[in-house]
């Protein structure tokens, strides 16, 4: 018997959506039609992902038309260019603002999927099919959408909510082992910055979770959502509370930057992250020893990494600059008080993080 389909909502105040959780949802006709417009659609997906799962999606939705756009895969695609691509097929097949775009993908894909529905005459709708962990769990959530700059992560976008997010388990079957961890990673900051009992959890159910068994893999995923849709709907523009879900980002947009986009992985960049945050919180006194090693224990027993490359702590620096937490010149740092309690922070002794830099990072 399939496990029945859990359905959490964000709520905005000035939107509301759902987000589906369970197993067979790209066949499920009835939830993505209530998703969709009467107009035209556009799948977008990328060269690995439309192989596996464009034909489930077409045939729960035929007769509708749903032509495709695919991409190249990988975040070095994550681009102007890719974005102009997806505009050019928009443009041949009529989409107007009865329209939808389907994003089919990880991370990458509904970024840039979600930022071509934003901007296409000035918006249009998507409903989002996240088929990574870490897309299930995070970046499908919310409306952050954007594109990369040689300069930094993310610096073009757009906040454009979907109309739902449909989180297909059966996905993770086919996800690489590299990929399923770099997941892992999200959902290990959403307990280090909102829920010490979720902490605990992970810390019991790691084993489980790196061994991909199906009921733990639900239930990180149902939590990591829940807290995500709660820091969403109080704070959808990332004034204040949302960008408590940056734990660990400016470090690792820093790493991915510098290293060239697509050679580490985000889940990866935001491990490393964490480490350095929770090793800043240290050195600044508002955690102590015992609970840095428990986030070291944690990404470690994650087959994450807890070094970051060597980079080198002025090229960090001014990568981290370009942050969009910087306020006033100064980096503000997503920054642990205790475990399961982040705080977003310019007021903080910048030769604490100075001194993780260039310990870590030069």
């Amino acid at each position: 018997m399939t496990a029945p389909v859990l359905t959490l909502t964000v709520d905005t105040g000035a939107v509301r959506y759902p987000i589906h959780i369970g197993r067979g949802l790209l066949g499920d006709r009835a939830r993505l039609e209530a998703a969709l417009p009467a107009g035209p659609l556009l799948l977008v997906s990328n060269v690995t992902i439309a192989p596996l799962y464009a034909a489930r999606l077409k045939a729960a939705l035929a007769p509708r038309a749903l032509p495709e756009c695919l991409l190249p895969d990988g975040e070095s695609f994550k681009t102007l260019a890719t974005l102009a691509s997806i505009y050019d097929r928009l443009a041949a097949e009529r989409v107007h603002r009865d329209g939808a775009i389907l994003a089919l993908g990880g991370g990458v894909v509904g970024d840039v999927a979600g930022f071509a529905a934003a901007t296409w005459q000035r918006g249009i709708a998507c409903v989002q099919l996240p088929t990574t962990l870490l897309a299930q769990v995070d970046s499908s959530i919310g409306g952050k959408t954007a594109v990369n700059h040689p300069a930094g992560k993310n610096l073009i976008g757009a906040f454009h909510q979907p109309r739902a997010v449909l989180a297909d388990l059966d996905t993770l079957a086919t996800l690489p082992e590299r990929e399923l961890r770099s997941g892992l990673a999200e959902i290990i900051k959403c307990a280090l910055v909102r829920d010490l009992g979720f902490l605990g959890w992970l810390e019991r159910s790691m084993g489980a979770l790196v061994a991909r068994e199906p009921a733990a893999l639900a239930e990180a995923i149902r939590r990591a959502c829940e807290i995500k849709a709660a820091i969403v709907a109080a704070d959808e523009r990332e004034h204040g509370a949302r960008a408590l879900l940056n734990f660990g980002h400016t470090f690792a947009h820093a790493i991915e930057a510098a290293e060239g986009y697509g050679s580490w992985l985000h889940g990866e960049a935001v491990a490393a992250g964490m480490v350095l945050a929770t090793e800043t919180s240290a050195r600044l006194g508002w955690v102590d020893g015992a609970a840095l090693e428990r986030v070291r224990s944690l990404i470690e027993r994650a087959g994450l990494p807890l070094k970051p490359p060597r980079i080198g702590a002025a090229r960090a620096r001014e990568l981290m600059s370009l942050d969009k937490k910087v306020q006033g010149g100064r980096i503000r740092l997503v920054l642990l008080k205790a475990l399961g309690e982040g705080v977003v922070s310019g007021d903080y002794d910048p030769a604490a993080l100075e001194a993780v830099l260039r310990a870590e990072l030069a």
